[in-house]
């Protein structure tokens, strides 16, 4: 028999799931806090209480890590509704909380708004191959001072050009080389190994650096994928944390989506930053409000005392309220294309909503299935709903596990996701 540890060591918990890689069975779990200063501490603590009962001399360790606030990162592109929303989509999928756009040639005020930003990377993207190559070599030159990664996937043509003015950059394919045509993948890779070598080693060390091998949210997108791929059915994902809700979906085969000049992607992530049940919890309350969607009055009170104490310990019916409005929200903006997320998904094809998140995890069964079914019943929401969908809480974390078993063990991955989220 032999195991897998993953693990995912995030901003508060570090989470463990052991998996049977011959079988994909779950063997054990265990949380602990995650340490501040030497992460490894909380790791080691969490590894340790999940394997103890196992007889095994040897066990790898696969983990993600959400530790630090993630992965920050700026797009620079050339038309904001073109180049620049592919860079954003891209960068979403590449598990990155995207925290600046800019659009056309930077000017001064632009580079300051980009620093101000605080990105850990900038992609930088701009005109199709063939096209527009003066603002992407612009942008190279705004950039060429500043000492932060950055991995270029911008028009073929002006690559020499671009090269010669930031030579310490990562470049890769376009990510938009024909309008309408969205190639994510190399950009994608190199942002996870920008990541990985510059955030977390920086944040964390070396010795840290060389176990994790994704972006907690990029791991949870490919176990989305793999879940999706293997069954075949189309998925929805929604996972209400303390400050952001993150929304994922994957349509099957056949699926047909409206086309968009920056291109479309069958697998899409979106992050709702202002949505959250803990530190972005007035945030809730306030995107409620402009949804018109209702809320008793104590609510926003509640909201208050969870952004002023992100550890409290709160009245369980207001988390789950909140849940439910985030949740709700986030829905929303992800299936109608807003606040720069993937453009219009038509979602009607959706067979299974997986619930995730502590609120979720933590809350009964009827009251986390509850948050997934105002979802599913949110009628007034400008989107069409699912047409038969049903509805499971990921409980035991499995979605970031078999996603970072996925490229090596990807018959344990599918059958360890398969038994707890398809019944």
């Amino acid at each position: 028999m032999t195991f897998a540890v993953c693990a995912d060591v995030g901003s508060t918990y570090t989470k463990v799931a052991v998996v049977d890689t011959g079988e994909g069975r779950l063997v054990a779990t265990a949380a602990r806090p995650t340490t501040a200063g030497d992460v490894m501490a909380g790791l080691r603590a969490a590894v340790g209480a999940s394997t103890a009962s196992l007889r095994a001399a040897s066990i790898p360790w696969y983990v993600c890590s959400s530790a630090g606030g993630g992965l920050r990162l700026a797009v620079v592109g050339y038309e904001r509704l073109v180049t620049a929303e592919a860079g954003h989509r891209v960068g979403l999928s590449a598990g990155a909380r995207v925290v600046h756009v800019a659009a056309g040639p930077l000017p001064a005020q632009g580079v300051r708004q980009l620093r101000a930003a605080r990105p850990d990377v900038v992609l930088l993207v701009g005109g199709t191959d063939g096209g527009d190559a003066e603002t992407l070599v612009h942008n190279a030159r705004r950039l060429a001072r500043w000492r932060v990664p950055v991995v270029v996937a911008g028009n073929a043509d002006a690559r020499a050009d671009v090269e010669r003015i930031l030579g310490g950059a990562t470049f890769v394919d376009n990510v938009l080389p024909r309008i309408g045509v969205l190639r994510p993948g190399p950009a994608r890779a190199a942002i996870r190994e920008v990541f990985l070598r510059h955030v977390i080693g920086g944040k964390f060390g070396a010795r840290f650096a060389r176990l994790v091998r994704a972006a907690t949210p990029d791991a949870v997108l490919a176990g989305v994928e793999l879940l999706a791929g293997r069954t075949g059915r189309g998925l929805l994902v929604v996972d209400v944390g303390g400050a952001t809700t993150d929304v994922y979906s994957a349509l099957p085969p056949g699926a047909r989506q409206p086309a968009e000049a920056a291109g479309t992607l069958v697998d899409a992530r979106t992050v709702e930053g202002d949505l959250g049940v803990r530190w972005s919890a007035p945030g809730v309350v306030a995107a409620a409000a402009a949804e018109k969607l209702p809320y008793g009055a104590a609510l926003s009170a509640a909201a208050d005392r969870r952004a002023a104490d992100p550890g409290l310990i709160g009245d369980s019916g207001d988390d789950v309220a909140l849940a439910t409005l985030a949740a709700t929200v986030a829905a929303r903006r992800h299936a109608r294309g807003e606040a720069g997320g993937f453009g219009r998904r038509d979602l009607r094809e959706v067979s299974l909503v997986v619930g995730s998140g502590g609120v979720l995890r933590h809350s009964s069964t009827g009251a986390a299935r509850g948050v997934l079914e105002a979802v599913l019943s949110d009628h007034g929401g400008g989107w069409p709903l699912p047409r038969a969908a049903t509805t499971v809480v990921d409980r035991e974390y499995v979605l970031a596990a078999g996603g970072l078993l996925a490229a090596d063990h990807p018959a344990a991955a599918y059958a360890l996701l398969r038994d707890h989220l398809c019944g």
